[in-house]
């Protein structure tokens, strides 16, 4: 079963630190979220590999939009 990673809150992607195909455990970090000054870690909840990685740096997500997929 995948795992859809979206996000909690309207905020500004800083960092992406795994691709498509990249192979992730539990807890490891996915990506950097900037909002309101304040810096959010996004952390994978399964083991498995990123499918899509449907955000770049500079880009903006509202509440509840795909990040990544870890099947």
């Amino acid at each position: 079963m995948a795992e859809e990673i979206r996000a909690e809150m309207v905020a500004n992607v800083m960092t992406v630190s795994v691709a498509e195909g990249d192979p992730v455990a539990d807890g490891d970090f996915v990506v950097m979220l900037e909002s309101m000054k304040m810096e959010i870690p996004v952390l994978t909840e399964r083991s498995g590999t990123v499918r899509t990685m449907a955000v770049r740096p500079g880009d903006v997500v509202q509440e509840g939009d795909l990040i990544a997929i870890v099947e």
